[in-house]
């Protein structure tokens, strides 16, 4: 009887197939990432207790930004630093929803209500509408505008997440959301002052008008305590315009994509997670606790994610962009705050 004897292996045979990643070591390559990122939050939290009046988010950004421009990172930080600037900031936003409370934004009356959507929607179109005569590119006007109109960096990331978006794009629009937003803080209450508005008018005014929620209670706390509560309120109804935005951003996203490519879901997920948090917390149902524990993890999650955003930020690209998108942000939030003063004294 003959031995039939199998071929000798091939190469390819010989070699052991490389293993995949499993879920430890997916988990390992996050941690050089997020120890940068949780470095630079840490930096901005203790910054932010020895001057309460500046935001730990705001802080994030500029921290990273400093760091992003002044130490070479290795590549083993790049899959943290996506992990926190898109997971961590959309938990962060759906977390959001916990400091809505229908009610308070019910409260603001319909004319109010009214002033909110003019401001979102007029922001939006007019920032695009300025973009576009800059002759920039749609995305990145696009992110321009929504950051100016609806709740600046954070408004910005959620964009992002549904259009097709170049990290340049991302960055110039954080970086114009700080600059701008940050100058409106001492700006809007001195206007108010020198127009002669009451605190209550120059409140609505601030939270219509200034881009990022930490940079209105730095405003409102300027003006005085009758302007801090509404301030805060009317910019929280301006965040909840983040939700329908970003929803009809994602759907035409999926109509220009047609059957090929990446396609984004109707409704974000986080935006999900967002309307249901601030359904929850509009019932009266949850406990204190709960609330004041989301409340802190939402802060970890975008200060983290901001430290992020900020590390992305690179001096060289934003020279390359050149002056035209800091125009356009200019622009938008002047556009912004006449919309919101106009509607302001309307209905008031």
């Amino acid at each position: 009887m003959t031995q039939q004897l199998n071929p000798p292996a091939t190469p390819e045979e010989q070699t052991p197939a490389a293993p995949r990643p499993n879920g430890t070591s997916k988990i390992k390559a996050l941690v050089p990432g997020l120890l940068v990122c949780g470095s630079v939050a840490l930096a901005a939290t203790g910054i932010n207790f020895l001057l309460p009046a500046v935001s730990p988010l705001l802080l994030a950004i500029v921290i990273g930004a400093i760091v992003a421009n002044t130490v070479r990172l290795p590549s083993s930080v790049g899959p943290g630093l996506t992990f926190a600037a898109k997971t961590l900031l959309r938990l962060g936003v759906a977390l959001l929803g916990l400091q809505l409370v229908l009610g308070d934004v019910l409260g603001l009356g319909f004319g109010m209500i009214l002033v909110v959507v003019a401001i979102v929607v007029g922001g939006i179109i007019g920032g695009l509408f300025i973009g576009q005569a800059l002759g920039i590119p749609l995305a990145r006007r696009l992110l321009i505008a929504c950051g100016m109109s609806i709740c600046g960096a954070a408004a910005v990331a959620a964009v992002d997440g549904v259009i097709e978006a170049e990290d340049e794009d991302t960055a110039t629009a954080i970086g114009t959301v700080v600059i701008f937003g940050t100058l409106m803080i001492p700006l809007i209450p001195l206007l108010a002052s020198a127009m002669g508005l009451s605190q209550e008018m120059a409140g609505l005014w601030a939270g219509g008008s200034i881009h990022e929620v930490a940079q209105v209670v730095a405003a409102g706390g300027m003006i005085g305590g009758g302007a801090l509560t509404v301030a805060v309120v009317v910019k929280l109804a301006r965040v909840m315009m983040l939700a329908p935005v970003v929803t009809f951003l994602s759907i035409r996203q999926r109509r220009l994509t047609g059957s090929s490519g990446k396609r984004p879901p109707i409704v974000p997920l986080f935006v999900v997670g967002f309307i249901a948090f601030a359904l929850l917390r509009s019932t009266g149902a949850l406990p204190e606790l709960v609330i004041s524990i989301g409340h802190q993890l939402q802060v970890i999650f975008l200060t983290v994610a901001m430290s992020a955003l900020g590390l992305g930020v690179k001096l060289a690209v934003m020279r390359n962009v050149g002056w035209r998108p800091f125009v356009q942000a200019a622009a938008t939030t002047v556009l912004v705050a006449g919309i919101a003063l106009g509607g302001i004294l309307l209905v008031r």
